[in-house]
């Protein structure tokens, strides 16, 4: 009788905990929006902060919550979010100018390669860009470039020395610990299994690494040169010999204006735009301004409509959410563009190094459906090597910035061997089997040639269907994709040359392409995924709310409560039944 008592008083618990969490969640839902809707005011002569010390995506995500929609979230801080700020900062009256304020920019290559196409558009209006910093990291720097003065702290610091990269190698290392990682692979560059084969790089490795870094370089040392009117030769020598490593060097060498403090660059700012002295200078966040210009340039006249989908992240079998590419939500945003008539287009932008091959290839799949229905154009971010190419490989047409890395088309497997590690802590493992292939794989166990086999010859398939996808979608032969392939990674400059990327650009260019082959003049972009959210899971992650079933366990035992789920799953069949004797786990 206790028992059920204990039971019956958990569960009023429960639920009586469950009811204040939705009053409580509520009561800050109203709080929230009746804030989230006042939008920052924009005063006269204010300065827009380019301050960008957050990590950077090019899709801040919306999210819905089904049970709860007054939690429902659309950020705007991301990449196209900024970049759209900045364009409408250029025309509204109230901002006199862009501050790029003592940066530690975390974002890629390319993403900064964009921002800084907006900053040179904004130029255009006649606006001012300064920029100051204690410390110029090398990408800061790369950004700051494009403004009228830059300015550096006297006891600051700046980074100018090329770009480098370096790999870590554990062959030793394996042999040491014990832990081995079984390797198959398919294509020579294929690069991402190396460190676990070799203790040193290979010539392939370093070969194609050293062509991708120099193609990056030489793009952002023509930007700078051109902004800063420094010669690309020259720059390499400042570069070379760290001319540029202390303010005083960087002043002589050209990359910065003036040496000063912060103070002194606040009120630069003041006198261009006739502040006076005592007064603040206004400024307003590029975060806050990001909400604010969101508000201002929807166009609901707009009939049609071009669907901007965001593939960012690992590619990974299942769901996906913000950070990663899942197959669940990609595909349901591909149906949904491509069952709303109101949708003419769909621009896919990839963002991503790759992932699950089963996942690419169900990604394709509805890439494959949606472009039998509307155009379909991929815009590439920073990455869109491998996975991220293949399921871009079948789009109508493909765009890439120079800096973005592509291809990598190959194939490998991975799987940990603790074989050594275990005898060196007195571990036995033993299996017993019915059939000689029962036991695919092991971690106590080194693979066997014919599990080696096995594997490699689904690897091969795999690559095989890769290189068909890319043959088939860009229309070359077998023999041109095998050239390019090999998990051989390419810049947007050199996979333009080579057939992989049919023009060199960024999303506004995708979009552009994608209303023309829409034969459209005017259009809506509708952003997905839509990511949707139980708040009740995500309550229970954080042990805020424990189902019903994990407080019995608890109340009860493992086992016990093992045996309570046996007799209910009884209880619950109906008519005869064959099943074995007894409760069993088969691995």
């Amino acid at each position: 009788m206790s028992f059920f008592k204990r039971v019956l008083s958990t569960l009023t618990g429960i639920i009586l905990f469950c009811t204040l969490c939705v009053i409580g969640l509520i009561i800050i839902g109203v709080i929230a929006g009746s804030t989230s809707s006042d939008t920052v005011k924009i005063k006269p002569n204010s300065v827009l902060n380019l301050k960008l010390d957050f990590p950077i995506k090019d899709y801040a995500g919306k999210i819905e919550f089904k049970q709860y929609s007054f939690l429902n979230e659309a950020k705007k801080n991301g990449l196209f979010n900024i970049i759209d700020a900045i364009n409408y900062a250029a025309t509204d009256d109230n901002i006199k100018g862009i501050s790029i304020d003592n940066n530690f920019v975390d974002a890629g290559i390319t993403q900064v390669k964009a921002l800084r196409g907006a900053l040179l558009k904004f130029k255009e209006s006649g606006k001012f860009i300064v920029a100051y910093a204690d410390v110029f990291s090398q990408k800061d720097y790369y950004l700051s470039s494009v403004a009228d003065t830059i300015y550096i702290n006297p006891a600051g610091m700046m980074e100018f020395k090329g770009l480098y990269s370096e790999r870590l190698y554990f062959k030793d290392f394996q042999e040491k610990s014990g832990v081995k990682m079984e390797v198959v692979r398919l294509g020579k560059y294929k690069s991402a299994v190396e460190p676990f084969l070799s203790n040193e790089m290979s010539d392939n490795n370093r070969e194609q690494i050293s062509v991708y870094l120099n193609a990056l370089w030489q793009d952002i040392k023509q930007d700078i040169s051109v902004t800063r009117n420094v010669p690309v030769d020259q720059l390499n020598r400042i570069a070379d010999s760290l001319l540029a490593r202390t303010p005083k060097l960087a002043k002589a060498s050209g990359l910065v204006d003036k040496i000063a403090y912060h103070d002194e660059y606040v009120h630069g700012m003041k006198q261009a735009i006739g502040v006076e002295a005592k007064k603040t200078l206004e400024m307003v966040s590029i975060l806050d301004y990001s909400n604010y210009a969101s508000s201002k340039i929807r166009d609901y006249s707009a009939k049609d409509r071009i669907a901007v989908i965001y593939a960012q992240g690992d590619i990974m079998y299942g769901e996906g959410d913000e950070n990663t590419i899942g197959q669940g939500s990609m595909n349901a945003s591909l149906k949904k563009a491509r069952e709303d008539e109101k949708v003419k287009a769909v621009v896919l932008r990839i963002n991503s190094p790759g992932g699950s091959a089963l996942a690419s290839e169900l990604i394709w799949r509805e890439i494959e459906l949606t472009k039998q229905v509307k155009p379909v154009i991929v815009s590439m971010g920073d990455l869109a090597a491998s996975g991220g190419y293949y399921i871009a490989s079948n789009a109508h047409k493909i765009i890439a910035e120079p800096t973005t890395i592509t291809g990598s088309i190959g194939v490998f497997g991975m799987l940990p061997n603790g074989k050594q590690l275990a005898e060196n802590m007195g571990i036995n493992a033993e299996q017993v089997i019915t059939n000689a292939n029962a036991v695919t794989y092991s971690f106590f166990e080194p693979l066997s040639d014919a599990q080696r086999h096995y594997i490699k010859e689904g690897i091969i398939d795999i690559y095989d269907l890769f290189s068909t996808r890319v043959s088939d979608g860009r229309n070359l032969t077998r023999e041109q994709v095998e050239e390019i392939a090999q998990g051989r990674v390419w810049t947007g400059s050199d996979a333009i040359k080579i057939g992989l990327v049919d023009e060199l650009g960024g999303l506004d260019l995708a979009l552009k392409r994608a209303a023309e082959a829409a034969n459209i003049d005017s259009y809506r972009i509708n952003e997905f995924p839509v990511f949707e959210k139980d708040l009740d899971k995500i309550l229970r992650k954080f042990g805020l709310v424990k189902a019903k079933e994990t407080i019995l366990e608890e109340e009860l035992g493992a086992e016990n409560y093992k045996l309570l789920k046996e007799i209910k799953a009884l209880t619950d069949k109906k008519g005869v039944q064959l099943l074995f004797p007894f409760s069993t786990e088969i691995k």
